[in-house]
């Protein structure tokens, strides 16, 4: 049986706020929205409306919202805004299956980031201090820069490589500097007095940073989602299955709607990530959705890989820093260090290792192209080295990778939606089987569409039946489509590694080019797509060959 409160109103007419000077204006609530939520439950309604306002929530051991074990609930919260009062979590739900929240707006006071202007810098630009502007938080300073153009409000420069240390001057002031090997390149390195710069801010008990997260769950559909902050991911999803994300929106709040009086507008929508998926059984579907003015990726889908310390027969020595992925009787993809992608094999059997990683083992590892806090976990004494036993033998190379294809996203969607405006990639895929279809990216200054493994995060897997069609790219400053097989060795795989991969009827843009990239693929179409005329100054390339607008290696038909 359905529950209706009073004063409440069904539907989404006028709920999103966006750039709207008509948004309704929302009142304060004293009512604990957590207490609220949870009467309800405990009575056994499966249908919650929540009163419109704006709640503000305290987090409770480091969580501000935690949902256990929900089945079959529906969460209708249109015009009503969740205030996160620590930079932590703003909603958990673990384990939990057929649940729908509707309408919610989340944001956060203090907010996960500040931002202030740049008053002065060394010559060369190896250090600067900026003031925080006023409205905007200085409790802890955390080192996560970028620095905007104040007259376009988007980014002036890409990222640079800062010291961890931001030092404390007074009155609002800091002093922030690049690391020590910096040497100033008058084309990076850009910014200017009177920029915008913007960092974390860390405020209450420390906890999980991203601001929606999922954990074990089954067919969560999540609609018309509004996220204006998070201190890192907006929506994370790990090990679920079947997720949908419609009309969901990461935004800058608007200065006229926002709570708090700000001497300057926000730059910056949430720290990291919009959309990103881990270990997912079916992958997430991701539709019509918008994620502008984050830290990082608009969309992330991707499992993990176990680091291969030797492999000898139907053994693999792997290396496993966090949960294992593997059970007996599932399928194993590999990403080889160099050379041929085997075909899968199945999993028959799990133990620990006799012996821990030899002197040669740990100086492979020592010397792989790989992430140094992954590389130090794994080299550490709580990693764990297990035996992998196959149904077959395998020719792998060591310093290889293996992922469980099972757990990775494959199945993923991502159609219509509107990303961009990111220092980062719009759409990284490493899953299979999967579609981005009639997406608008525009000004991620990265690739706008990235499908590649990642052997430098542990990231898998290698995709294959992927449709990439009619999008519309503008503004890349990197190649924007690039569908790639890379090894552990940092070089691209033989053909065949990636399978049945369509690049069809998309439209680019004011992009880098080459436009398109693809390496290591067979059964490979790329057709009907609008690209532009060579920029000029881009001509030529490293090797003085001139550059074509799509680059094809070590790909068969």
């Amino acid at each position: 049986m359905g529950i209706f409160l009073t004063g409440c109103r069904e539907g989404n007419e006028g709920h999103s706020e966006g750039n709207s000077p008509s948004a309704i204006s929302l009142t304060e609530q004293s009512a604990d929205l957590r207490t609220l939520i949870s009467d309800e439950l405990a009575a056994g309604n499966k249908r919650i409306v929540i009163p419109p306002g704006r709640y503000r929530v305290q987090a409770e051991k480091g969580e501000h919202l935690v949902f256990k074990d929900l089945k079959n609930v529906e969460i209708i919260a249109y015009d009503v805004e969740l205030v996160c009062t620590s930079t932590v979590r703003a909603l958990l739900f673990d384990q939990c299956s057929d649940v729908t929240i509707r309408g919610l707006k989340i944001d956060y006071d203090p907010l996960p980031f500040t931002q202030g202007t740049i008053v002065s810098m060394a010559e060369d630009k190896s250090s600067m201090v900026f003031k925080v502007a006023a409205g905007y938080p200085e409790h802890e300073l955390i080192e996560r820069i970028q620095i905007y153009d104040p007259g376009t409000a988007e980014l002036r420069r890409d990222d640079a490589s800062w010291d961890q240390q931001i030092e404390p001057l007074g009155e609002s002031r800091y002093r922030v500097r690049k690391k020590g090997n910096y040497r100033f390149n008058p084309e990076r390195d850009t910014e200017q007095i009177g920029d915008i710069l913007v960092t974390n801010n860390a405020k209450g008990t420390p906890g999980p940073p991203h601001a929606v997260d999922l954990r074990d769950c089954k067919n969560m559909r999540l609609e018309d989602i509004t996220l204006h902050a998070s201190p890192c991911f907006g929506f994370l999803e790990k090990g679920c299955d079947g997720s949908i994300y419609r009309g969901c929106r990461v935004v800058r709040r608007d200065p006229r709607h926002d709570p708090v009086q700000r001497a300057l507008p926000r730059m910056r929508s949430l720290n990291a990530d919009a959309f990103h998926s881990k270990d997912a059984g079916k992958g997430p579907a991701i539709v019509a959705c918008t994620a502008h003015h984050q830290g990082d990726d608009a969309v992330n889908i991707n499992g993990e890989y176990h680091y291969v310390a030797s492999s000898q027969g139907r053994d693999l020595r792997i290396v496993v820093i966090s949960k294992l992925r593997f059970r007996p009787g599932d399928p194993v993809e590999f990403l080889p260090h160099s050379g041929p992608r085997p075909p899968d094999a199945v999993v028959t059997g799990i133990r620990p290792a006799s012996t821990p990683l030899t002197d040669g083992e740990r100086a492979l590892l020592n010397e792989q192209r790989m992430d140094n806090d992954t590389k130090t976990r794994m080299l550490s004494s709580k990693a764990r080295i297990l035996t992998l036993t196959l149904d077959r033998e395998v020719n792998l190379p060591p310093a290889s990778a293996v992922c469980c294809p099972l757990r990775v996203g494959n199945g993923f969607s991502v159609t219509d939606c509107d990303f961009g405006h990111n220092r980062s990639r719009g759409i990284l895929i490493k899953a299979s089987k999967g579609e981005v279809v009639r997406n608008r990216i525009i000004g991620s200054r990265m690739a706008a569409v990235l499908i590649r493994p990642e052997f430098w995060w542990l990231e898998g897997g290698l995709p294959c039946d992927i449709e990439v069609s009619d999008n519309t790219i503008k503004g890349s400053l990197q190649t924007p489509i690039q569908i790639l097989a890379i090894g552990g060795n940092n070089r691209p795989l033989p053909a065949g590694a990636l399978r049945n991969i369509s690049i069809v009827n998309n439209r680019i843009e004011d992009c880098a080019w080459p436009l398109i990239r693809v390496t290591s693929a067979k059964n490979l179409t790329i057709e009907g797509n609008t690209l532009p005329d060579r920029p000029k100054g881009q001509s030529t390339g490293p090797d003085g060959k001139a550059i074509e607008p799509i680059v094809l290696e070590y790909c068969e038909p």
